[in-house]
């Protein structure tokens, strides 16, 4: 076998994918300074070099570092890393450390539904930018006793001031982007209840404490959250208790800094003693309601009990003898079957074969960028709020639909399409297994980078922006109404293989997700790759609003100058916007977990 074949799942194909890049914010890539850390950490071990150490790493990690990357002995030698395995239990997320909360709970007995919580609320610690107690969470999971999948929408409502006329008495032609009247009502501490109460086995004491103690101890801030720290410090500084919370010092916590929230664990040990009472009807509910008067929003009392997560049925096709599971509306899940299906049914008639193509091929790319504009077309045409506007997803999500929409795709030359909103995101993914085999694929966020920028006096955590995706089109499907749940753009996903669980997957970041989970499908499902590859391999990132397509670097060398000729417009990047991606595949053969987490992010999949 070729020395880059890659083993991990069969029918691999022996032509590699490119290798994703990874960045930070504005394109510059921060440098290693692994060697510079350990020598100033031993130098702060000596009397009176503390100061004089925290100065000089400040210096050297400007030191460019630019060598030429390392080659694997094994599989597709681009893999950043092997996948981890665990036969007893698995957590993959976007921070070690919260990986490692949701592990330790495995470890004292608690299942993948005590592990998704304690892991969750360890990310709104660490990763408060993306996600946390402000924002709203979904589910998708296998209950093993049950032998089914379950789902769980726990989205938050809009206020019950929150009409077009509200904004457009003020002159606004779209909802703002963030402050108060970005808000909704959240839903994520609803959303863990729903979890916890249904199947649980230990109490908010138990799931929330470790996240507690860290929020009080603090955490060593890394260069990806030191660069959207220092991106939005603008957005933080505009209100006194997110400045007082978030900007320490009057300004961000530097790289390796240490960051506390004692108001954020104050929240957190309300819940474990009052459950979600505390948050929708005691001192935090009170607090969310006394700052939105304070700020001229909306929110009363009263809009809490609009807020109740609801057990679903998730939307499914098939592909490729698999069967793929994503939420229902108010998500963009439809998207990611639509496009499948496309790629699936318009393949053979447009001649092109992913499988026989390859991740080398233009007419790849070419195939799987022409499906998603189509997917997400129909996402502003049709997707709202189910209990406001009827969305045909079992149209969408049908074979014979897709093969209707064939003649929207040349398979020689770009489309053209109508300009849309991108939406964005920072959004955290996180998924879950024990060794009784349940398998937890959980997604919450804020909306963008550190929400509304409105913190909660006394509680330490942000409300989230995710009415800025509301509109303010009366014909949209999307147009905000009092208690309505906004479109959302965060998705879990998973899959089954004759019945059995056999992935759980998300892709992180704004409308990236339902073309990454594309992306990532195809990469396994289609070439083979094992979940960590599927990861590693360069993706790209198109936009509905100037139908311009971002290829990361190799990619582009690879294929971008021969899709610029059929018309795509098309430019290099790096892995800034192509999201951040975390799986565990449940072996068809040894029931192994095989846990991967993207290079791209800070993530770990830890298993034991």
């Amino acid at each position: 076998m070729p020395a880059h074949t890659n083993t991990g799942m069969p029918g691999f194909r022996s032509r590699p994918p490119m290798r994703g890049s990874c960045a930070r914010g504005g394109g510059v890539m921060r440098p290693s300074v692994m060697f510079s850390a350990l020598l100033l950490a031993c130098t702060a071990l000596l009397p009176g070099h503390g100061h004089a150490a925290s100065v000089t790493q400040a210096k050297q990690a400007a030191v460019p570092f630019n060598p030429l990357r390392g080659d694997r002995g094994y599989g597709w030698t681009g893999q950043t890393r092997s996948e981890v395995l665990g036969t007893h239990g698995m957590v993959a997320t976007s921070q070690p450390l919260a990986a490692d909360v949701g592990l330790d709970i495995l470890k004292r007995g608690g299942n993948a539904f005590d592990a998704a919580i304690a892991t969750a609320a360890a990310i709104n610690v660490v990763e408060p930018e993306s996600a946390g107690i402000g924002g709203d969470l979904f589910m998708i999971a296998w209950v093993a006793k049950e032998h089914r999948l379950v789902a769980l929408d726990s989205a938050g409502r809009a206020p019950s001031g929150a009409t077009p006329g509200r904004f457009s008495a003020r002159g606004l032609k779209t909802v703002p982007y963030t402050g108060i009247d970005s808000a909704v009502v959240p839903g994520t501490v609803a959303g863990w209840d729903a979890i916890r109460a249904r199947y649980g086995t230990m109490s908010f004491k138990d799931t929330l404490e470790p996240a507690a103690r860290l929020a009080e101890d603090g955490f060593g801030v890394s260069e990806r959250v030191e660069a959207e720290w220092e991106e939005y410090a603008s957005l933080l500084a505009k209100d006194h208790d997110t400045a007082a919370t978030y900007l320490p010092h009057g300004r961000p916590p530097g790289l390796y800094g240490v960051f506390r929230n004692p108001d954020l664990a104050r929240a957190f040990r309300l819940l474990e003693n009052g459950g979600a009472d505390a948050f929708y009807k005691g001192p935090i509910a009170d607090a969310i309601v006394k700052k939105s008067q304070a700020l001229g929003g909306t929110i009363t009392p009263a809009d809490f009990g609009t807020v109740r997560p609801q057990w679903v049925r998730p939307l499914t096709t098939s592909y490729r003898g698999y069967d793929i599971y994503e939420m229902p509306p108010s998500t963009q899940g439809v998207a990611v079957l639509e496009a499948l299906n496309i790629v699936e049914q318009c393949g053979p008639k447009l001649g092109i074969n992913p499988r026989g193509e390859g991740p080398r091929s233009p007419l790849f790319w070419h195939l799987l960028i022409e499906a998603k504009k189509v997917a997400y077309a129909d996402l502003r045409q049709y997707v709202g709020d189910p209990d406001f506007v009827a969305v045909p997803t079992a149209k969408l999500t049908g074979k014979a639909y897709a093969r209707s929409q064939c003649h929207r795709i040349d398979p020689r030359h770009a489309a053209a399409i109508t300009a849309d909103r991108d939406p964005v995101g920072g959004t955290v993914y996180l998924t879950t297994a024990d060794r009784e085999g349940n398998v937890v694929s959980l997604i919450f966020s804020v909306y963008d980078e550190f929400g509304s920028g409105i913190t909660v006096p006394g509680y330490g955590f942000l409300l989230n922006n995710r009415g800025a995706q509301f509109s303010l089109d009366e014909k949209s499907p999307n147009v905000i109404a009092p208690g309505k749940r906004p479109f959302y753009t965060i998705i879990p996903g998973f899959v089954l293989k004759g019945g059995r669980p056999f992935l759980s997957l998300g892709v992180m970041y704004g409308d990236q997700q339902a073309q990454g989970q594309l992306q990532v499908l195809e990469n396994m499902l289609d070439l083979g790759a094992n979940p960590q590859a599927a990861s590693d391999a360069a993706r790209f990132s198109h936009s509905q609003q100037n139908n311009h397509v971002v290829l990361e670097s190799e990619l582009y060398q690879a294929v971008g100058p021969a899709l610029q000729a059929m018309g795509h417009d098309v430019s290099t990047g790096n892995g800034l916007g192509m999201g951040g991606y975390q799986a565990i595949m449940i072996d068809p053969h040894s029931g192994v977990y095989r846990g991967a987490s993207d290079h791209r992010k800070d993530g770990a999949a830890v298993g034991y």
